[in-house]
């Protein structure tokens, strides 16, 4: 008998959506629709927070409402679960490939071809992002997974969520941690917001810098509107 020696089978080409994917492209593009996803969220929860400024019973009635929504409530937290996890593989993803490619990194930054919009935002996305991955867990701990305490609401016994707030945030350190990743938060969303846009193709020619104000005038918006809550509550201005 002859050995025939037969070639391998060859490996299946990926589908056409995974070499989309895998591409430089294709990475942006998914790292800007689920990093707009997560900013979203931010706005919303940001406007929840806000509630408190009404008082107590306003607070725990937002918090109700939402917790009366149910499974519809645990899809939309499923999903950005999701959203968040794919946008930090992603991101992950991007910065080792940039490691790859220039293991060695620059001395200083200079652009070649115009202005630069490089940035202490764009020059440590993995950084802040990490550190709001860790504080997300500590902050859902803390609040969402927290102590359960009881009140009253239109006859009804709900969670008193306000008197856990304003629990955490009468004590310094929480206070001063919170702060202190909120100013991550802004160098995060400084450059993620217009990064994002641009990603997706809707930047062009001027708008890239008028997006790139706009960005950095909502980072601020957002830092402010979050950073200035937990104060408040330290100071005694909301009890």
């Amino acid at each position: 008998m002859t050995n025939v020696l037969q070639a391998p089978d060859p490996q299946p080409s990926p589908s056409p959506l995974l070499r989309f994917y895998r591409s430089p492209i294709g990475k942006k593009l998914v790292s800007g629709l689920t990093g707009l996803a997560l900013v979203t969220f931010v706005v919303v929860h940001l406007v929840g927070n806000l509630w408190l400024w009404a008082g107590r019973q306003a607070y725990n009635a937002y918090a109700h409402r939402l917790e009366s929504w149910g499974g519809l409530l645990y899809a939309i937290e499923a999903l950005l679960l999701l959203a968040l996890l794919v946008h930090m593989a992603v991101g992950l993803e991007i910065f080792v490939g940039r490691l790859r490619a220039r293991p060695q990194g620059y001395q200083r930054y200079q652009s070649v071809g115009g202005d630069s919009l490089q940035s202490l935002g764009s020059r440590s996305m993995v950084v802040t992002g990490a550190t709001l991955g860790v504080f997300l867990v500590a902050h859902l701990l803390t609040f969402k997974f927290g102590p359960y305490y009881s009140t009253e609401l239109q006859g009804e016994t709900v969670r008193d969520l306000a008197r856990l707030v304003v629990e955490v945030f009468r004590q310094p350190a929480p206070t001063l941690i919170y702060s202190a990743v909120l100013l991550g938060l802004g160098v995060h969303l400084r450059h993620g917001l217009w990064s994002a846009l641009q990603s997706l193709g809707l930047l062009q020619g001027p708008q890239r810098l008028l997006a790139v104000g706009a960005s950095l005038v909502l980072a601020i918006a957002i830092v402010l509107g979050f950073g200035v809550l937990p104060w408040a509550v330290f100071l005694g201005a909301i009890t």
